[in-house]
């Protein structure tokens, strides 16, 4: 019978889930800032791409790495190392005097925060032995992470409304002061007992084909199809093509392959990939929110809070949940509830209010909530101890793949039924300049309809913002097939998992 953690140990779990949430508000923290940062430091548009950027290239490129890292040299060590320099990376971005420093930073703060998901989430593994505890500590964890994300804005709003910029890099230095000064209290340490040396090809393999894929997704959700990133892709894919058949022959791969042999552990890491293709709703929703119904950043930031509390209670009853019914079944009941809001936000229009957006929103992220909580168990919790490390890296470096790929796949869609829509629809009388711009964006279109007469400005935004609304329907209808899928996949190949806790037939006979 596995012992039940004690207090000691939950303690650990806040200090492991708190560093989880500030990493994850640093990825969205940025977007209310930049502005403030550009106009103070001098940064062109190019320097303010790379300093909104670099965070998220390093903090991919590296999980891999240091996932497997943490399972050769210590999971607590590799975690206070990461620690240290995020401390060191925040005061230098706080305090930089120029872009290029500011890019710097970032970019170590994004390679010290690839060492947290992948620590915590192995540790937690080592940490609780109880099953129902370690789903219910997965849980708390994921949570934190994913919130994150979406609390960032809302933060930076608030940060900035009081202090200066570099203000917001500061939030995580008291975080992991705290994590240095408790870790070799209340962690314990765990690495592979006949940890192998890590193969220098199989580490810049994996770095090229990450961060070449993901810049090249990235480029083309702003600038489309254009030839440097989709070369850039296709870099990418051939890369990991050859990090793939090197692994196999590896006696001490980067990454196991034999992993995905495991039906939970590739059902799991498919359904994540999956609902985060879909992370192109949030934009869609945030531009709505501020192009369509006018609102600020931070009131539209707002206005997505419920949303981000719905998904977070999700995320902390479904392991209690899971213990009476199957994962499985509960799972694909919260994506029919996730495919439910898509549909809701397909319906919206430019005359609805603001109801059927935020309930559809809310079901939206509510619903894809069990999934995202059970998730952490169900994948690194399937991994044999040595590897949870890497496992946990392969669940963070899926869902960054993902999301820049929903960005530059259903954005793309959206873009292609706007400019549809615009074409078949904006009248000859239309002056020329006010045509192209309306070609461009819905943001460029209210920059210029403010400069015409009051009829041709009120049509122009007539036009454009039904031509937006369509192209979030299409946004949303795919997402919602999208979540359907899912639903069907873990039904499928998840339907051998019991209630957490609870023992099959199969394993008791075994036992007996």
């Amino acid at each position: 019978m596995n012992r039940k953690a004690g207090i000691r140990t939950w303690i650990g779990l806040a200090v492991l889930a708190l560093p989880a949430l500030l990493i994850s508000i640093d990825v969205s923290v940025m977007i209310l800032a930049l502005p403030h940062i550009g106009a103070d430091l001098g940064a062109n548009g190019v320097e303010q791409l790379w300093i909104m950027d670099i965070y998220g290239f390093t903090l991919s490129g590296f999980l891999i790495t240091m996932g497997t890292l943490g399972d050769r040299i210590g999971r607590r060590m590799l975690l206070m190392l990461g620690g240290a320099g995020f401390c060191l990376a925040s005061v230098a971005a706080a305090f930089s005097p120029s872009p290029e420093m500011l890019i710097a930073a970032r970019a170590v703060l994004g390679i010290a925060g690839a060492t947290v998901a992948p620590s915590t989430l192995a540790l937690i593994s080592y940490m609780f032995h109880d099953h129902k505890e370690r789903s219910l500590a997965f849980g708390i964890w994921m949570a934190c992470s994913m919130g994150g994300m979406a609390l960032g804005p809302v933060v930076g709003g608030a940060m900035l409304a009081h202090y200066w910029w570099g203000s917001i890099f500061l939030l995580g230095v008291p975080v992991m002061v705290l994590l240095l000064i408790t870790a070799p209290a209340l962690l314990p340490e765990y690495k592979m007992p006949e940890a192998g040396t890590l193969d220098a090809a199989s580490i810049v393999l994996s770095l090229a084909a990450i961060l070449s894929f993901i810049y090249g997704l990235k480029k083309i959700a702003v600038d489309g199809p254009q030839p440097v990133p989709l070369c850039s892709v296709t870099a990418g894919v051939a890369l990991g093509l050859i990090f793939v058949r090197r692994q196999r022959r590896l006696h001490d791969p980067l990454i196991d392959l034999r992993l995905f042999n495991n039906p939970a552990f590739s059902a799991a890491l498919g359904g994540m990939f999956g609902i985060t293709l879909t992370g192109a709703v949030m934009l869609y929703v945030a531009q709505h929110l501020q192009l369509v119904q006018g609102m600020s950043p931070i009131q539209a930031a707002l206005w997505m809070l419920p949303s981000v509390i719905a998904s977070m209670s999700g995320m902390l009853l479904s392991p209690l949940i899971a213990r009476r019914i199957r994962p499985a079944l509960l799972i694909g009941c919260g994506l029919a509830v996730s495919a439910t809001g898509c549909f809701l936000l397909s319906e919206v229009d430019t005359k609805t209010g603001l109801a059927s957006l935020v309930i559809g929103y809310i079901l939206f992220n509510m619903g894809a909530s069990p999934l995202v909580s059970l998730s952490g168990d169900l994948v690194v919790g399937s991994a044999p101890p040595e590897k949870a490390g890497a496992a946990a890296a392969l669940l963070q470096t899926s869902g960054e793949f993902a999301f820049a790929l929903g960005i530059a796949a259903l954005g793309s869609l959206g873009t292609f039924v706007y400019h549809n829509h615009i074409a078949a629809s904006i009248p000859p009388d239309m002056p020329k300049l006010a045509v192209l711009t309306t070609q461009d964006s819905l943001a460029g279109v209210i920059a210029v309809a403010e400069k015409l007469p009051g009829n041709l400005s009120a049509k122009l935004l007539e036009f454009a913002y039904e031509a937006f609304i369509d192209g979030m329907h299409a946004v949303a209808m795919a997402s919602g097939v999208i979540m359907c899928s899912v639903a069907a996949l873990i039904l499928v190949r998840l339907r051998h998992i019991q209630p957490i806790g609870q023992i099959s037939p199969k394993e008791s006979k075994q036992q007996h």
